[in-house]
């Protein structure tokens, strides 16, 4: 499965941003996923599947647990694909930011004058 395949899906890609923040449990990404999404155990177990299938997390047993954490390599692929767009959006931003810091100097007030 291709990676915009894996993360075309919103639960999946919500799964992503959860374990963004660190490992979580299976129990405790279902429960998030299951009060967001509306959708059953399995179909959250499946999802789950297809991420560590394709390379995106990483499971560890923990006593009776199933540990998921983010596995950074698919991500990088994704990054490298997307290097080849970068230059579509990178000079608007780098404009941007030089706007911003120059309305930031615009606003800055000047010495105060008591006299």
């Amino acid at each position: 499965m291709h990676a915009f395949d894996v993360l075309g899906d919103p639960v999946r890609r919500r799964i992503l941003e959860l374990l963004a923040q660190g490992e979580q449990s299976a129990g405790a990404l279902t429960a998030a996923i299951q009060e967001e999404f509306s959708i059953t155990q399995p179909a959250v177990s499946q999802h789950l599947k297809v991420l560590r299938d394709n390379g995106f997390t990483t499971v560890r047993p923990e006593g009776q647990r199933r540990m998921y954490a983010v596995h950074p390599t698919a991500l990088r692929d994704v990054d490298e694909w997307l290097n080849n767009f970068r230059r579509f959006w990178t000079p608007r931003l780098d404009a941007l930011s030089t706007e911003i810091a120059r309305g930031k100097r615009q606003r800055r007030p000047g010495p105060r004058d008591d006299h």
